[in-house]
């Protein structure tokens, strides 16, 4: 087993382990599903409208959950240090840790989107699209997310700051994703809001490991 491979292992585990892992997440998304009839009423019409569209914006918030702990842990307990000077470069323990994250709850809750959307009244035709767009988005929000987790280290109510940092960041891949399932509902061409969100996330899986491993050698300087 190669090092990448055994620190992609310890980070999923550990993520699957930390603070319940995906139960809060999904628990998290199914209750603002639950929730929504609620708020803007049970008229089957008026909620399929809106199903795929509030089942993505759920998404993008419940990834922020577990966001604060991405980084926190090692860097109080001083096992950052140790992962810094590791034989495995600081951006690959980065890309771990995001892959992990991503694995443990991005994934979970790629799957209860579709369920989550139909639940509210989505066409069943929809649902390949929404798991689609919920696993590529899962991947950007957590890429983009450890950035923000990175830059937050040390820092006091370091989950608020997280949050702000990255908010404005998960903006695209909300409007990519919901764009192109408007597009696929509207009977329209949805390939290139698609494309454009796949592309956000791939940006993301290749810049982001700089930025967090930049950051978390600011934080431990």
């Amino acid at each position: 087993m190669s090092r990448f491979t055994a620190l992609l292992a310890r980070e999923t585990t550990l993520a699957w382990g930390r603070g319940g892992g995906p139960l809060v997440s999904v628990g998290f998304y199914a209750g603002v599903a639950t929730l929504m009839p609620l708020a803007i009423g049970p008229e089957a019409q008026r909620l399929a409208a809106v199903a795929a569209g509030v089942a993505w914006v759920a998404l993008a918030l419940a990834s922020l959950l577990s966001l604060e702990r991405l980084f926190e842990r090692d860097y109080e307990d001083g096992a950052l240090d140790l992962l810094v000077l590791s034989p495995v470069p600081l951006e690959l323990t980065c890309a771990a840790k995001c892959l992990g994250q991503w694995l443990a709850a991005g994934a979970p809750l790629a799957l209860a989107a579709p369920v989550a959307a139909l639940g509210l009244g989505a066409r069943v035709e929809l649902a390949p699209l929404i798991f689609a767009c919920a696993l590529a988005g899962g991947l950007a929000f957590a890429f983009v997310g450890g950035i923000g987790a990175a830059l937050s280290l040390g820092a006091r109510r370091g989950g608020l700051l997280t949050a702000v940092i990255v908010l404005p960041l998960f903006v695209p891949p909300v409007i990519f994703g919901g764009g192109a399932l408007d597009a696929l509902a509207g009977g329209l061409p949805w390939q290139a809001g698609f494309a454009l969100l796949c592309a956000y996330a791939a940006a993301a899986v290749a810049l982001g490991p700089l930025a967090m491993a930049a950051a978390c050698r600011n934080a431990l300087s």
